[in-house]
């Protein structure tokens, strides 16, 4: 058994929460044309957006390099702005043994949890894929903030 841990980053956002939520819940096919820099494709493989066994993947850049991850939405709570997805495929889970993405939007704030298991203790904290998802949602905030 691998070494567990959470990594947890919240950040205020200036545009309404549910414009957000909205985004990356129910618009998430067009998170590459707002931030074409970190996500270069969307796909759904099964299900629709936002629901529940819904498996969708994407390719991202993180350090310069293209990576891949996979995954399914294992629970939403529509009253707290919530989505719970587990990485079921991708560079991700080279390093680790389970990763699960939690986001929630309460107010103007977002927070987005990673709780995983490394497969060593050598293995790295998830601080550049935490940055990958905050540039992301920056990237998110200014296009909400044009409208």
């Amino acid at each position: 058994m691998g070494i567990k841990g959470k990594l947890i980053a919240s950040m205020e956002v200036k545009c309404e929460g549910h414009s957000v939520h909205d985004i990356f819940h129910v618009n998430t096919h067009h998170i590459p044309n707002i931030s074409p820099n970190k996500i270069n494709v969307f796909e759904i493989h099964e299900g629709e957006i936002g629901k529940v066994g819904s498996v969708v993947s994407a390719k991202y850049n993180e350090d310069g390099r293209e990576k891949f991850i996979k995954h399914t939405i294992e629970a939403t709570d529509p009253q707290k702005k919530s989505v719970t997805w587990k990485v079921i495929e991708g560079d991700l889970l080279e390093l680790y043994n389970s990763f699960t993405i939690v986001t929630s939007i309460e107010d103007q704030w977002i927070t987005w949890t990673f709780v995983y298991e490394k497969k060593t203790e050598d293995t790295p904290e998830p601080l550049a894929f935490m940055g990958v998802v905050l540039d992301m949602t920056k990237d998110v905030e200014g296009h909400l903030l044009k409208k």
